[in-house]
């Protein structure tokens, strides 16, 4: 299976940074206040944080009553500034990939992942691993691009007009699931397509329930500011999804020579 850490390359990391530090960009207008929306109470909550990055989620559940996170990423570089920047004696920062948290020996009252899961080819297994660590009534909160990015292979993304501006999105091959490429500061970046009925069966069969799902477009108010995303209702650029371990419902394996207890 790929564990791709193309955030340890120096070009990327670089490029990634920059955006991240801008003060307005996709994540902190659309996808970060989504996702802060559908959390539950935090107090006294443990958290485990898939592909935690700079750790600034990890410190803000903290500050918001968690008491304990442990956030974990395939990055040397991003857990180094997490380090320097966001600790806390309540947080521990493990650098692993997401393919490899089976081999954690805890359990969790919430775990939750800011774009992260489309880097993951098997999602099957991450589900049943997730629900494998987290404790009774846990919470299953995550981000990723929306399957209308994800399914992207070739070809220019927007049809726009003579004026250059964008009329509507191209859309191919989003019954075709599995291993894309794209350049996003460096070339070769691997992402993993599957649609919507994939992503939600995967996790029903896998013991969760479905609580929320958002696609976050821009308010009236943002597209005042910043009429460049009015292409959002076009295409959304995020999926955040909310979904809570079944109580009374075993992880039911996939596999057709198998059921559901």
């Amino acid at each position: 299976m790929a564990k791709q850490n193309i955030y340890d390359n120096e070009i990327f990391f670089q490029g990634y940074k920059k955006i991240r530090e801008q003060e307005v960009n996709a994540n902190t207008l659309f996808e970060i206040p989504s996702l802060l929306s559908v959390l539950p109470e935090l107090k006294g909550k443990s958290i485990l944080d898939l592909g935690c990055g700079f750790g600034d989620h990890c410190k803000m559940f903290v500050d918001k009553g968690a008491k304990k996170v442990v956030g974990i990423d395939i990055s040397k570089k991003m857990l180094e500034i997490a380090v320097k920047e966001n600790s806390s004696s309540k947080i521990s920062y493990l650098n692993m990939p997401i393919e490899s948290i089976d081999t954690i020996d805890e359990e969790f009252d919430i775990v939750i992942s800011s774009l992260a899961f489309h880097y993951v080819e098997d999602f099957g297994k991450l589900i049943k691993d997730i629900f494998s660590l987290l404790n009774e009534d846990g919470y299953l909160i995550f981000s990723q691009e929306h399957p209308l990015n994800t399914c992207h292979s070739a070809g220019n993304r927007w049809t726009k007009n003579q004026n250059g501006e964008k009329i509507y999105a191209n859309l191919s091959n989003y019954g075709i699931e599995g291993e894309r490429e794209c350049t996003w500061f460096v070339d070769h970046v691997k992402k993993y397509h599957r649609t919507f009925s994939s992503i939600i069966n995967t996790l029903i069969e896998g013991g969760f329930t479905i609580e929320k799902m958002l696609e976050p477009l821009p308010d009236e108010a943002i597209i005042q500011r910043y009429p460049e995303n009015y292409d959002l209702f076009h295409k959304p650029d995020f999926l955040i999804i909310k979904a809570k371990k079944n109580r009374d419902k075993d992880f039911c394996n996939t596999n057709l020579n198998s059921s559901c207890v």
